[in-house]
């Protein structure tokens, strides 16, 4: 019935009454939580966002609903839309809180880190007057996201956030800031040793996937650094060097970075020889200005 409604009522007369109607449409949340069935409320939901915004610059109330509705039925291409919409009115400050940190859950499901970085940043750097538990969970999940896509974590906060960040978010996360210390050693024994000693830690705030996802790409980052080192390798002496089991997982590694463009290489199959090539990029293209515009723009931060 509900769902009937949202889809049915008509926009202007809704907005004459936006309390109301935001307190309907989220014990309509509630409801379709109840019924575990969270796909149901996708598409009404959206539908009343449009029709409660003035504008598509108009952050709601229902937007973080939307959105958490979106990561519990995995339906994350549907939140996309939202997501890439520019924001610049804000009715309550905690929606915009919940809104990123959704959206950059989204963004992690979906294995867009670049756009996951860029909410969680805007949750742990928007002002506040009391440190909150949503910024805690999002700077958590913004060190873990930074060592999965750039292979470090920023030791310090930018100094546009607030002070209350500043003197808090690093005491209230010191298991994840050790972890990124024990990432940037470079040594994977140590860095699973310390992920299984605080295992129960990292599984109890629901980031044991990530942290796994990042102890992973550290034998990324390790390879990458051979690539900078040597010429031709082959696949037991990389196996050797990044401590993987075996030549076969060596190979699966560097196979993946190639397909994905982190690495150049060729494998010759008959010797079991990698050989490293140069970048092949021309660096001349509005995309790659576009690229290290960015990341100037990260690095100046």
């Amino acid at each position: 019935m509900i769902a009937r409604f949202i889809t049915s009522c008509i926009a202007e007369q809704i907005r004459l009454a936006p309390d109301k109607f935001i307190t309907v449409c989220k014990r309509f949340k509630d409801q379709v939580l109840l019924l575990e069935e969270p796909l149901r409320g996708v598409a009404p939901m959206l539908t009343a966002i449009r029709k409660l915004q003035s504008s598509s610059e108009h952050l709601t109330a229902l937007h973080p609903e939307f959105l958490l509705l979106c990561l519990l039925s995995r339906c994350y291409k549907a939140g996309l839309s939202i997501l890439e919409e520019d924001v610049f009115e804000v009715d309550q400050p905690r929606d915009l809180f919940l809104f990123c940190y959704y959206g950059g859950m989204i963004s992690i499901g979906k294995k867009w880190f670049r756009k996951a970085l860029e909410l969680l940043h805007n949750v742990v750097t928007a002002p506040m007057s009391t440190v909150n538990a949503i910024a805690v969970e999002a700077f958590k999940k913004y060190i873990l996201v930074s060592l999965i896509h750039h292979g470090q974590s920023p030791t310090n906060l930018p100094k546009y956030a607030s002070s209350v960040a500043q003197r808090n978010l690093k005491n209230l996360c010191q298991p994840y800031i050790e972890l990124a210390n024990s990432y940037s050693n470079g040594k994977i024994a140590d860095i699973e040793t310390y992920v299984e000693a605080n295992k129960d830690k990292f599984e109890s705030d629901n980031n044991l996937g990530l942290v796994k996802q990042a102890v992973s790409s550290m034998y990324k980052r390790n390879i990458q650094r051979l690539t900078q080192t040597y010429l031709t390798l082959s696949l037991q002496d990389i196996a050797n060097r990044v401590q993987l089991n075996s030549p076969k997982e060596a190979e699966m590694h560097v196979l993946q970075m190639i397909k994905d463009g982190e690495i150049y290489a060729t494998i010759n199959q008959k010797d079991g020889m990698v050989r490293f090539l140069e970048d092949p990029e021309q660096y001349k293209t509005c995309e790659m200005i576009e690229h290290i515009d960015s990341s100037i723009q990260r690095c100046t931060l």
